[in-house]
């Protein structure tokens, strides 16, 4: 093989397999001469790809963990495994896939062979998830189409439907994206609002990076998630949740979401909880009742009312 970047890729193709190498076997696999294999291990070496070398009769080559992450070689069932978890985690919130994780998928889909965005797309579209219900679904397209524009610094177009249902076309300088762990929410200053502004993705159709590329703006208090807290406070009334449950705090703290924290014990099967929420009084009844146990509701006094008012309806519904 006498294309040197083809032969170095193939080289680094086999040293990704987690094995150790003997230089006569890759020189017979690759039709070069052991001299040609050490220079090649070299060269991979400058590039950051930390090759190990061992000595003796049985000696040879194997990729070991290094300071950095050098680019990987992925075959297509790799690839499309890959992108196929991340579209999961991503599309649906889940705690601790955050920004990095969709920047990740962006890349990927962004050198995906059109015949392998087609088996990702079909593979998601087949497969059901088994998700906690604490948020939205969303379309990882539109995910990794805002991702890109983040990075990239380049204007978004969208458009976007208000709590109220009423929907506006939107074109922003989109900066970051932030998971609440329920939700992915996009930090943007948007243009014809000539203000900053912060966007439920599940809410946002149809994004189209416009190719107008953007310089950065100082963003209020430095910080996307300082600022999209400040955002939500505005627009969202806390909560003193107190609930008393007929069950070991144990069982209760499995079911309930953690950012509520864990009730405290007041007998061998009895329970308390005491938490400030800012989620919705409908959320919350839905997430008591799936505790699946008797409970006692001492407030706040919406959320009672809310709960007497579906129950009243639950009942009719039942005839």
């Amino acid at each position: 093989m006498t294309d040197t970047p083809a032969r170095l890729l193939n080289l680094l193709s086999l040293l990704q397999t987690p094995r150790e190498w003997p230089g006569s076997e890759l020189a017979e696999r690759l039709d070069v001469s052991p001299r040609t294999i050490r220079r090649d291990i070299d060269r991979l070496r400058d590039l950051g790809y930390p090759v190990e070398a061992t000595k003796g009769a049985v000696g040879g080559y194997r990729l070991v963990a290094g300071a950095a992450m050098p680019p990987l070689l992925l075959d297509d069932e790799e690839a499309v495994a890959i992108a196929v978890g991340l579209r999961a985690g991503a599309g649906h919130a889940i705690e601790g896939i955050e920004e990095a994780s969709v920047r990740a998928l962006a890349k990927l889909e962004q050198v995906l062979p059109s015949r392998l965005r087609h088996r990702v797309t079909t593979l998601q579209a087949a497969t059901l998830p088994l998700t906690r219900g604490d948020g939205a679904t969303i379309d990882p397209q539109t995910l990794t189409v805002i991702a890109s524009t983040v990075t990239a610094r380049e204007r978004l177009r969208f458009c976007y439907r208000a709590g109220d249902g009423a929907e506006t076309r939107r074109q922003v300088e989109p900066y970051r994206l932030v998971s609440t762990g329920r939700r992915w929410y996009l930090v943007a200053y948007d243009m014809g609002r000539e203000d900053w502004r912060t966007f439920r993705v599940d809410r946002v159709t149809e994004p189209f990076a416009t190719g107008a590329r953007f310089t950065p703006r100082e963003m209020p208090g430095g910080d996307a998630a300082e600022l999209l807290s400040h955002s939500m406070s505005r627009h969202q009334q806390e909560h003193e949740v107190d609930v008393s449950f007929e069950a070991p705090a144990s069982f209760v703290a499995a079911r309930l979401p953690e950012h509520l924290g864990a009730p405290s014990p007041t007998g061998e099967s009895a329970c308390r909880l005491r938490a400030r929420s800012a989620d919705s009084v409908e959320w919350l009844a839905l997430r008591l009742a799936l505790v699946d146990c008797e409970f006692t509701v001492h407030g706040p006094p919406p959320l009672r009312e809310y709960m007497t008012d579906l129950a009243t309806r639950l009942a009719r519904a039942t005839g």
